[in-house]
């Protein structure tokens, strides 16, 4: 068995699991505003495009579905 010397206390798991956390966090390159702005834009306007493109698709199949039960 592998001996642990006196005077040093053991850690926690939750203590060793912050430790792991913040040098992660120490690793993390933030953007910086230009590009947060940019990337955000890029997600609105994507989003905004598949939301019509999903309200048209809807809109197609609700009135061909319609059109077949009506036959």
């Amino acid at each position: 068995m592998a001996k642990q010397k006196a005077d040093t206390p053991e850690k926690s798991s939750f203590e060793t699991w912050w430790e792991g956390v913040k040098a992660e966090f120490r690793k993390i390159i933030w953007p910086n505003q230009n590009t947060l702005v940019k990337q955000t834009g890029a997600v609105v306007a994507v989003s905004i495009v598949l939301g019509i493109m999903i309200a048209i698709l809807d809109f197609v199949f609700q009135h061909g579905i319609d059109f077949l039960v009506n036959i």
